[in-house]
């Protein structure tokens, strides 16, 4: 175990080495001064890493619309669905399998976009989107509970939490930008299984997804209490060295290193957050396209907005959740109540797509617009239950190809026929876009090596552009 002295040494050593190494850090890429920085700080974790495979996105837009929006009345039309409502059926629900009727959509379809994609009215907006998304029809998870589909989406495990899929991008590839974290959540209310969902769990605690809560202040106290900025960095800098001799003689335990990275993090949100959350630099014309007024500090709208920002000072995976496990997609009693939920997120994320694009930003973007589970085609009454066999989820970007809608589903919506797509498939695409084989992203823990896709998991190559 390093002596206090020793560790004092390495700390001189370490200025020795940035003193030096500062003309020429000056003149590299971020990505390559932050792996410098790495080096010379002990190979932090968060420095920037290489995929498997040249990636194809950056940076990562998840949006999880919580509770389960309905395939078969938003992106996947069953005109026999329509033509046989009332038709009596086995209907499996959360509980047994009975006699239910058919319930047809009550919104109507229409082709959208050169692609003729079928996008009902409940997203006029993002339906002219629909040349640049990628309408994955047959995706399918394991348990249709709340909780447990929640955390399959988010973690690839419906059983057991395992580290969210923003804090494996985080171990696999790094940060971006120091003065941020790798992994920021937007989340007004917590969903199924609350923070399980953004958790690093066995993953170092550095790659732990950080919680923003939409509101004035996201990041409670975000400002200095130092009287002057000089005064603030000293002490920073002081406290940093400090930090280090204590881990250092501790035999560098990895929670004694995560906090003062956290510590560091914090000192660069301090620097360059109030910025990101401060809207005045954005056109009227902007705001106008996403729909926020200028009082407005926590809507989705504003959520997409900031998630842009975020992504374009280099945060590696910026996840918006909508709404939490209260006021959900979750229209057990009618179908219409979609209708405010959709009207909430559709010019939001319409916005988003066309800013990514005019900012040169789409190419190098992955947007995921996801849910737990889809609506059963059955229900004695207006509305439709859980769904968990057949639901339809969404991806976007320069790494996937527009206009195409991928797998098919029975003439009711219910099962796969065609293409079927598991979570861990869904995952695995992910990760391929963002340059990783989801097969080699493990992590040894317990005595087992695992991954976000478990032992399973085929990347949709069809859908990469």
């Amino acid at each position: 175990m390093q002596s206090e002295q020793t560790a004092a040494d390495s700390l001189t050593s370490r200025r020795s080495f940035l003193s030096r190494a500062a003309l020429t850090a000056a003149g590299l890429p971020l990505a390559q001064q932050l792996a410098l920085s790495a080096r010379a700080f002990g190979g932090r974790a968060l420095a920037p890493q290489p995929g498997t495979h040249p990636a194809k996105a950056q940076q990562l837009i998840f949006v999880f619309l919580t509770g389960g929006f309905s395939h078969v009345d938003t992106f996947d039309y069953k005109p026999q669905l329509q033509k046989d409502h009332g038709k009596l059926v086995p209907g499996e629900s959360l509980r047994d399998i009975t006699t239910q009727p058919l319930v047809r959509s009550p919104f109507e379809f229409t082709p959208r976009g050169e692609s003729g994609l079928l996008v009902s009215d409940l997203f006029p907006l993002l339906g002219n989107c629909a040349d640049d998304l990628c309408v994955i029809r047959t995706l399918h998870t394991d348990i249709l509970e709340h909780f447990q589909a929640v955390l399959a989406m988010h973690t690839g495990s419906s059983t057991v939490p395992l580290p969210s899929i923003g804090a494996w991008l985080s171990y696999g590839l790094g940060t971006l930008n120091r003065n941020l974290p790798p992994y920021v959540v937007l989340c007004e209310h917590l969903p199924y299984a609350g923070s399980q969902v953004w958790d690093c769990n066995f993953l170092p605690p550095e790659h732990q997804g950080t919680r923003l809560i939409p509101g004035k202040t996201p990041i409670p106290h975000l400002t200095s209490p130092a009287p002057s900025a000089p005064l603030a960095e000293l002490e920073g800098r002081m406290l940093e060295d400090v930090n280090a001799a204590h881990a250092a003689a501790r035999g560098g335990d990895p929670n004694l290193l995560a906090r003062m990275q956290s510590f560091r993090t914090a000192r660069g949100m301090m620097r360059v957050a109030p910025a990101i959350f401060d809207l005045s630099d954005e056109t009227q014309n902007t705001r106008a396209m996403y729909g926020v007024p200028e009082d407005d500090s926590g809507s989705f709208a504003w959520q997409c907005l900031v998630a842009r920002r975020l992504v374009e000072q280099g945060v590696r995976t910026v996840e918006l959740i909508d709404t939490g496990a209260s006021s959900k997609w979750d229209s057990h009693g009618n179908m219409l109540d979609h209708r405010p939920k959709a009207e909430r997120v559709d010019r939001a994320l319409a916005a988003l797509i066309t800013d990514l694009k005019q900012r040169g930003m789409w190419d190098n973007t992955l947007l995921a617009i996801c849910t737990e589970f889809g609506r059963a085609p059955w229900d004695p009454g207006k509305g439709r239950s859980h769904w968990h066999r057949a639901f339809t989820s969404l991806l976007a970007g320069g790494a996937i190809k527009g206009g195409l809608a991928y797998g098919t589903t029975d003439e009711y919506g219910a099962l796969p026929v065609e293409n079927p797509v598991h979570v861990h498939d869904y995952h695995a695409t992910i990760l391929h876009a963002m340059g990783i084989d989801h097969t080699q992203l493990t992590y040894r823990y317990a005595g087992r090596d695992f991954r976000l896709t478990d032992v399973a998991g085929n990347v949709l190559h069809e859908v990469l552009a």
